[in-house]
């Protein structure tokens, strides 16, 4: 089932070259990306502690995040991501270009 969004995630862009694009997401509690497709692999850093969850495939994973953690993830994969908790979210987003 879908994530019920209450209020969209923002996100800022930071820097775009011809090598990367690097993206602020701001997310109040219950706030989502909306479903969206990378079409470039990604990393992304972790900026507040917080509660996250994930659906892809119809599967849904929560867990607490912590700043300075980190993952990397390739393009192609439908998702959205969600702040699962009661306190604000961020992550910064770095799209790496082919």
């Amino acid at each position: 089932m879908p994530f019920e969004c209450t209020v969209p995630a923002v996100a800022t862009l930071l820097t775009e070259d011809a090598k990367a694009k690097i993206t602020r997401w701001d997310f109040e509690p219950g706030a989502t990306t909306g479903w969206h497709e990378h079409g470039m692999d990604y990393a992304v850093v972790i900026m507040s502690d917080a509660r996250m969850a994930y659906e892809v495939d119809g599967v849904v994973t929560e867990t607490e995040v912590k700043t300075g953690q980190s993952y990397i993830r390739p393009a192609g994969v439908k998702h959205d991501v969600k702040n699962a908790g009661d306190t604000h979210l961020t992550f910064i987003e770095i799209e790496m270009k082919r």
